[in-house]
């Protein structure tokens, strides 16, 4: 997962080989390097991962990199092809392996492309996405008070028809068997609705993680936007490095 919340440092490398240079925080630290110096020959973005595993988006994709497989973005953020991995030796030699990793770098480009669509469509700020979650939330949670009130409203029953045989019992009376029947009833009713508010619940952290990831997601396609948009910028000749 990915969060793009970014911060920029310029680094020079020597005084003819600007670099710049921007740190993705997150719950994965993430690097977006940006070559300048590329910027007025490439329109797309390259995203792939390096040995240590972070992620990079750059104007180009190192060859040593290159055959990791690899992403590219439009001017929006959006993937728009899924390079896959080279295939080893053994793998040419097999068509359905190849077949395979084709077929499975295709599905990916779809998947990301009508997700990055569907958000930009849905939303237009992340506090909408916010909002949106909270009124999801809002509903499970709702639901999760009537279940419990259910519950709450089941288990006085269950104690009413409990006390009501123990009365017959304690009068030597023969127990009520449809009072033994409703008991039986009622706990597996208790049950059922345990099981229901446990999926409740189990809903309501797919739903905050969903939401999470689409938050995070949201944000890069508009830091991306904006990055690009700020390097297309003419360079102020007073910052220039000496």
């Amino acid at each position: 997962m990915l969060c793009w919340r970014i911060a920029i440092a310029m680094v020079f490398d020597m005084p003819t080989n600007p670099r710049r240079y921007i740190t993705v925080a997150g719950p994965l630290v993430c690097v977006i390097a940006l070559t300048l110096t590329s910027m007025s020959h490439a329109r797309e973005l390259y995203r792939y991962r390096n040995d240590e595993g972070v992620t990079v988006v750059d104007w180009r994709v190192p060859a040593e990199y290159a055959s990791k497989g690899y992403e590219v973005l439009n001017e929006e953020g959006l993937v728009i092809e899924v390079v896959p991995r080279a295939l080893t030796d053994e793998e040419r030699l097999d068509a359905v392996v190849a077949e395979k990793v084709t077929a499975e770098a295709q599905a990916e480009r779809e998947r990301l492309r009508e997700r990055d669509e569907s958000l930009l469509r849905r939303y237009s700020s992340v506090a909408d996405i916010e909002a949106a979650r909270a009124r999801s939330l809002r509903d499970l949670q709702i639901r999760v008070s009537i279940l419990k009130s259910n519950r709450r409203s089941l288990r006085q029953r269950v104690e009413n028809s409990q006390a009501r045989v123990a009365e017959a019992e304690r009068a030597g009376n023969p127990l009520p068997a449809r009072e033994l029947e409703q008991i039986e009833r009622l706990k597996a009713e208790i049950l059922a609705t345990e099981r229901a508010i446990d999926d409740r619940q189990t809903e309501i952290e797919t739903v905050t993680a969903h939401y999470q990831e689409d938050i995070e997601r949201f944000q890069q396609l508009l830091d991306v936007v904006e990055l690009r948009r700020n390097l297309e910028k003419p360079q102020d000749a007073t910052t220039a490095p000496r």
